[in-house]
């Protein structure tokens, strides 16, 4: 099926839905009235309807309408959501869940058997196409269907597919990472601060610094101790700098966050 041919739609239109549409709308993946999104009340549907959209009120519409079906509920909503438009679910459609620990497994046993869905796991900056998305399939989901959405998403940011095993651990590093990465930069700035530059020059100068180095990361594949490294001259300000976030014990730190988010995400698709 080609995008241009998809009809889109989305159970629950909160942050990261819209997010979602926002990238498939900028990169002209998917014409704005191909897009219908539901929502309880009025309060997300605005913005939907300003970006041309479609909006409704019923989730059962959104199946009837749209082929690619985004779930985006929050955790505790989505069974009932299920058991309402399970009776609409057919082999045409491809139900694609973006919510937090609900499994591949949950998903495929509260929808038809032969439901063709896959799980997704987006991060924050999908809202502005700069996001790190991984997905992972079900059994009914095909080559086809995964090269769609990946080529769908694109337009959002970096997504890949992996095993379902990796989902909760991007959680841990990206999707949870992002907050880690702000407290960074909000560390980064308020050092400038109390070296005395003003607070928004400083802000601004942090964020620029990040994007950079994020950049040379991805563009130059150079493992980030080899870029590390090409900063330092013996006896210089960053190494210096360094020997302080070593003696803070920050390499560790990062790593037990990754593994506490890792491990509470693990914990969430328990409950």
């Amino acid at each position: 099926m080609e995008a241009a041919e998809l009809r889109v739609g989305f159970v629950g239109a909160g942050r990261m839905a819209g997010g979602l549409a926002r990238g498939l709308l900028r990169a002209g993946k998917v014409p704005a009235s191909s897009i219908l999104a539901s929502a309880p009340s009025d309060k997300n549907l605005d913005a939907w309807r300003e970006s041309g959209c479609r909006t409704t009120h019923c989730n059962l519409e959104v199946l009837q309408e749209s082929t690619l079906v985004f779930l985006a509920t929050k955790p505790h909503v989505l069974p009932g959501v299920l058991q309402e438009i399970r009776p609409a679910v057919g082999p045409h459609h491809i139900i694609v869940s973006l919510v937090a620990g609900v499994t591949l497994q949950t998903l495929q046993r509260l929808l038809p058997a032969w439901t063709k869905v896959l799980r997704l796991m987006p991060n924050l900056p999908c809202v502005v196409q700069a996001g790190a998305m991984v997905f992972a399939r079900g059994s009914g989901a095909s080559d086809e269907e995964a090269a769609l959405l990946k080529s769908l998403l694109s337009s959002c940011g970096l997504c890949e597919e992996v095993p379902e095993s990796y989902i909760n651990i991007h959680t841990g590093l990206s999707g949870s990472g992002v907050a880690y990465v702000y407290l960074f930069a909000e560390a980064l700035a308020e050092g400038a601060v109390k070296m005395g530059m003003p607070g928004g020059l400083a802000s601004r100068i942090a964020a620029q610094t990040l994007l950079g180095a994020a950049k040379m990361m991805l563009e130059t594949g150079e493992h980030p101790a080899k870029l590390r490294g090409d900063v330092c001259t013996p006896g210089g300000t960053t190494i210096h700098a360094l020997h302080q976030l070593e003696k803070g014990a920050l390499r560790a730190t990062v790593m037990n966050a990754v593994e506490a988010a890792t491990k509470r995400a693990c914990d969430m698709a328990e409950d």
